[in-house]
């Protein structure tokens, strides 16, 4: 959240500024578009049969994550970039809704600033479990120099997660019969997730259920007061506002400078011109002379002599 955003909104909508499950959601989208372009622009500059494995080679490969430690250490950047790239226009359509669906609930209950960080420690847990399965369990090393890891599934598991676990009694449609648990969406969801990866996948099972330990073991410190995605959302506030005109300079007090250094007064005490104040002023005239009147009271005399008091 940018410094100058001064309260609080618990439920953020579809179009307000700075909606980070939108621009996540439209992060993937582009890439998705992208790398759909890209892969039709190789079917018009190669032949067909290279086509598709020049595509997955010099572009489709620089997003994706290996499993292969020596290759990744070559691409250290698919970190990143894996958890955005899909191929397949089911898995980003179903991806994206699923996000939507948990994200919303999320950013309801918590507001705007726990999205990011838990799409981003999701895909982590996700990618460190993927690179330890292929690296380290004898059944899949053989597979570790062809096999990649993409997309945003073990993300949407790590929200989707941390999401239940932070209020389990949360009502969707609560109007139609005391409404549906979310536990109950949760648990279509887990389920047509794992339907989708074959049982021989293991290493993307594995992804997966990394993601969803991962939602949860942040959600949990969360509710014990501790915010994983504290630095994590410092570091975005600090990128959002670097080359913003409008930041106050380091080691300034917005407060001093908005409110208390103002050269003049904030406003002038204008009194009420009444004949029995003039009266008053009158007799002290009589009595005491016009040098003693105050500032205030001549100003009274020249606005009764204006108004014909």
């Amino acid at each position: 959240m940018a410094y100058a955003e001064s309260q609080y909104k618990q439920r953020i909508t579809l179009g307000d500024k700075g909606n980070t499950l939108i621009l996540l959601i439209a992060i993937c989208l582009v890439v998705f578009v992208g790398l759909a372009f890209m892969k039709a622009m190789s079917y018009f500059a190669n032949p067909k049969e290279l086509a598709l494995p020049l595509y997955y080679k010099n572009v489709y490969g620089l997003f994706v994550m290996p499993a292969d430690g020596n290759q990744f250490l070559h691409k250290p950047w698919t970190l990143i970039t894996h958890m955005f790239a899909h191929d397949n226009v089911w898995k980003v359509f179903t991806n994206m809704i699923w996000l939507w669906c948990f994200g919303f609930i999320m950013q309801d209950l918590s507001g705007n600033k726990k999205i990011a960080p838990l799409f981003l420690y999701g895909a982590f847990g996700g990618a460190i479990a993927f690179m330890l399965a292929y690296n380290f369990i004898p059944a899949l090393q053989t597979q570790a120099p062809f096999t990649v890891l993409s997309g945003a599934s073990a993300s949407v598991m790590a929200v989707a997660v941390a999401t239940t676990i932070l209020s389990p009694g949360y009502r969707l449609f609560p109007l139609l019969g005391g409404g549906l648990p979310l536990w109950v969406l949760t648990a279509i969801y887990i389920i047509s997730d794992f339907l989708t990866v074959s049982i021989s996948d293991s290493g993307t099972l594995i992804t997966h259920i990394a993601g969803g330990v991962t939602g949860a073991l942040f959600i949990l410190a969360y509710k014990k007061g501790y915010d994983w995605g504290g630095w994590m959302n410092n570091f975005f506030d600090w990128a959002t506002n670097l080359f913003n005109p409008n930041k106050p300079k380091k080691g300034t007090n917005i407060k001093e400078d908005l409110f208390y250094k103002s050269a003049g007064a904030p406003y002038t005490k204008t009194p009420n011109v009444t004949q029995d104040r003039i009266d008053n002023i009158l007799d002290k005239i009589n009595q005491q002379g016009y040098s003693q009147l105050t500032d205030e009271e001549k100003q009274l005399l020249k606005r009764a002599g204006k108004e014909g008091l």
